[in-house]
């Protein structure tokens, strides 16, 4: 019978018969029956915070940590979100071990503590479900699979125009905040923010280098009397008594001045003096300074760290390596295979490579660590019959390989894998293995209930 409202709500919320409900709950059990999961992120919380501290809340589990950040990974959640869902849903709840009677977490409390977990962290988890995955007979690492993407730092699309106007703007803003909060009246100097603006707009439509050039040699002088200013201002706070959050105030002016010189250099070098500046001696970013220039095929160029990847037969990311700058595929064959030694104790069977990795060089290196079958998408002056034991078995590892491209592809669209939207190459690092390991226990959790 239909009743007009319900006078008491029931305690305790019935479990939810939903697909995504149900993956949560075998994400669950794979955690709970994996205790050194917590253990890791357990030695992270407390470096943050010694537990010799005894004042203050008790604040997150570790538990709760590491299933937060794996809910803002599976859901594409902003922290904002994430604090909502985590006191909303019923699921969500239920998953990150949030009582009836708890209020949840703030969106800062969220954030600092998820970016309170390390890459090194985050890695020993995922050897974890690997090594899950494995007792489980879900992943063997008998054959394997590895290719080389671009995860992006979250950058504005460089050009020298627009890094100079950065400079400025940023430049003047601390010297606003240094005069006002910090109390040098007697620091002086012009705001040039709206002529630099202007020098950037006008360069950005010039028609021509000629007509570019004068612009440039503006935006230039304008840029370096605001990194004259910075240098002025902290000279007067090393003249002068100076507070703690002063002298850290102090160490980030310092910061922006020397990316901001680095800038005008790299500009002068290169518009002016008409010389090729190297990639590795750019900065393409004052506030990810850590991006690299990554040119791939000789097509596309992209702003962030280049990411080598191992993948099973199972559809598990085995492995990864994030690099620094811009490294030939070749030259990371043998790191890859030892790493796979490292975590099965053996090195795989078989193993299928992007063309990027095809040398005779490396051939030899995989045969010389009795890998029966090597296959290579692109053979480039190779044969076959010095790969594989047959041509059948080239074609079935060549179709394979072909698998991680939307292993991938699945990883960047439901994960965030294609764009770090965290600030830092810590947090860089620490953002690319919290996709990977979300990744993973979902590919588990999906293969246990189907």
């Amino acid at each position: 019978m239909r009743k007009k409202r319900q006078q008491q709500m029931p305690l305790m919320p019935p479990k939810i018969d939903h697909p995504q409900a149900n993956e949560l709950e075998a994400i669950r059990r794979i955690i709970n029956s994996k205790p050194t999961i917590c253990e890791h992120v357990m030695q992270d919380l407390c470096k943050s915070r010694p537990s010799t501290v005894k004042s203050g809340a008790n604040g997150m589990t570790a538990e709760q940590v590491l299933r937060a950040a794996i809910v803002k990974m599976l859901f594409g959640f902003t922290y904002k979100e994430l604090a909502f869902h985590m006191v909303d849903s019923q699921s969500i709840r239920r998953f990150c071990q949030i009582g009836i009677a708890d209020k949840g977490f703030k969106k800062s409390v969220l954030n600092k503590n998820i970016k309170t977990l390390s890459e090194r962290t985050w890695e020993a988890v995922n050897q974890d479900l690997i090594g899950y995955a494995k007792d489980q007979k879900i992943e063997k690492g008998r054959q394997v699979r590895i290719d080389c993407t671009v995860v992006e730092s979250n950058i504005h699309p460089p050009s020298d125009s627009s890094l100079l106007w950065d400079s400025v703007r940023v430049l003047t803003r601390l010297l606003h905040s240094a005069k006002s909060n910090y109390g040098l009246r007697q620091l002086h100097f012009q705001d040039h923010q709206r002529r630099a603006k202007k020098r950037m707009v006008a360069i950005q439509y010039a028609k021509s280098n000629k007509a570019r050039k004068p612009l440039y040699r503006d935006l230039l002088k304008v840029t370096r009397k605001s990194i004259g200013y910075v240098e002025s201002a902290i000279d007067l706070i090393y003249a002068s008594p100076a507070s703690p959050s002063m002298m850290l105030f102090c160490c980030e002016m310092k910061q922006f001045a020397k990316l901001s010189q680095q800038v005008f250099n790299q500009t002068e070098r290169r518009v002016i003096h008409g010389e090729s500046v190297p990639a590795c001696e750019k900065i393409v970013s004052l506030f990810e300074p850590h991006t690299d220039i990554i040119v791939k095929d000789r097509r596309e160029t992209f702003y962030g760290h280049k990411v080598c990847l191992t993948g099973g037969a199972s559809n598990l990311i085995v492995d990864c390596l994030i690099t620094d700058g811009n490294p030939a595929d070749t030259s990371l064959t043998e790191t890859m295979l030892d790493r796979q030694n490292e975590i099965y104790g053996r090195y795989p069977l078989k193993v299928a490579f992007d063309g990027g990795f095809a040398s005779k060089d490396n051939l030899n290196i995989a045969k010389g660590m009795k890998i029966k079958d090597v296959c290579f998408a692109k053979k480039r002056g190779l044969k076959v019959e010095d790969m594989c034991r047959s041509q059948w078995v080239y074609k079935r590892l060549r179709r394979f390989r072909a698998g991680i491209e939307s292993g991938i592809s699945w990883i960047k669209r439901c994960f965030g894998f294609a764009r770090c939207t965290w600030k830092g190459l810590r947090s860089f690092k620490s953002y690319v293995w919290a996709s990977i390991v979300s990744a993973n226990l979902l590919t588990i959790a999906r293969k246990q209930l189907a």
